[in-house]
């Protein structure tokens, strides 16, 4: 599956942005991915924010987004996005999205070495 991230941009703290990830995939096989978003500073390992299963059904999120973020699926459009309200300058990353085929399983995966799949990655700038 091929993704494609876009909705970064540069923000003052207390604003939203909505990021978008859009994935090519043959016929309709999105369902059975599993999805996450991953976000990554200079000189640290990429940390997930939020993920969800295939249906929809299950989320997770880090303690440091966690009533701010929101991730959902639209498996009929092939997008997943993460909706990101009160924003602070420590949100500043480079955010990812990754899919994991997950045809044999139905849980939330949260290490980027179970995901096969990664987007270009997009910007987000906090400004204080």
């Amino acid at each position: 599956v091929q993704l494609q991230a876009s909705g970064g941009g540069l923000v003052q703290a207390g604003g939203s942005l909505r990021l978008s990830c859009a994935a090519s995939v043959s016929g309709g096989t999105f369902s059975r991915y599993g999805l996450g978003w991953f976000r990554q500073v200079p000189g640290k390992e990429r940390e997930c924010v939020a993920a969800t299963s295939r249906s929809g059904g299950s989320q997770y999120y880090s303690d440091s987004v966690k009533n701010r973020f929101t991730i959902s699926r639209d498996n009929a459009e092939k997008t997943v996005y993460l909706q990101m309200d009160r924003l602070i300058p420590e949100d500043t990353a480079v955010y990812y999205c990754a899919a994991k085929d997950q045809i044999l399983s139905s849980g939330v995966f949260t290490r980027a070495d179970q995901y096969a799949s990664w987007g270009q990655g997009t910007q987000v700038t906090v400004s204080s």
